[in-house]
C-alpha cells in the first residue's frame, strides 16, 4: 500500500474527528490562533505510545508559551482515548480515527506482518502545522522517546 507523503510547505489536509470526550475537534477552527503539533501514533496504552503522550504531555505549558497545541490521532475509538488519558493524565488532545481517513490523508498508514497475516498500521508521525495551516515539519517514522523534547525546539523557532 502506498500512501501519499506530504512534504515541508504544502497546506496540511484538513479535518474534522471527535475527540476523547466525542467532541468534533476541526483542524480549521484553529487557524489564524494557534500552531499545531500534530502527532499520529499507533495504540493508546502501549509502551512507547504512552512514553511520547506522556512526554508531550510534560511540555503542555512549554507549548502553550509558543501559542502551541499538541494532539495526538490514532485508530482508537473514543472511550479507548478517554481511559487512556484519565489513566496517565494526559493533557494533549487525542483524536480517534477509526477509519484511518486522516491517517491515510497524512500518508502514515503501512503495511506490516503479524504473525503471517498482513496488517495496516501507523507509522509513528509528527507534523507542525503553522497557524497559516502551512505544514512546517513533516517527520515520518519517528522514535517516541524524547520526540517531544525535539518537536517544542523546533516551535519555538516558529515565526
Amino acid at each position: 500500500m502506498q500512501c501519499v507523503q506530504l512534504t515541508t510547505g504544502m497546506e496540511a489536509p484538513h479535518f474534522e474527528l471527535p475527540d476523547a470526550d466525542m467532541q468534533t475537534f476541526s483542524l480549521t477552527s484553529q487557524q489564524g490562533k494557534k500552531n499545531i503539533v500534530l502527532y499520529f501514533y499507533p495504540k493508546d496504552d502501549t509502551p512507547g505510545c504512552t512514553m511520547e503522550a506522556n512526554e508531550f504531555s510534560d511540555l503542555e505549558e512549554e507549548f502553550a508559551k509558543f501559542d502551541t497545541i499538541v494532539i495526538g490521532i490514532s485508530r482508537d475509538d473514543c472511550l479507548s482515548h478517554a481511559s487512556f488519558r484519565d489513566k496517565y493524565g494526559l493533557s494533549v488532545l487525542l483524536l480517534s480515527d477509526p477509519d484511518a481517513r486522516v491517517c491515510k490523508r497524512y500518508g502514515v498508514m503501512y503495511e506490516k506482518e503479524v504473525e503471517g497475516q498482513k496488517k495496516l498500521s501507523i507509522k509513528r508521525s509528527t507534523f507542525v502545522i503553522d497557524q497559516q495551516g502551512k505544514l512546517r515539519h513533516v517527520m515520518y517514522g519517528v522514535q517516541a522517546h524524547g520526540h517531544a523534547q525535539e518537536i517544542l525546539k523546533l516551535t519555538k523557532e516558529l515565526k
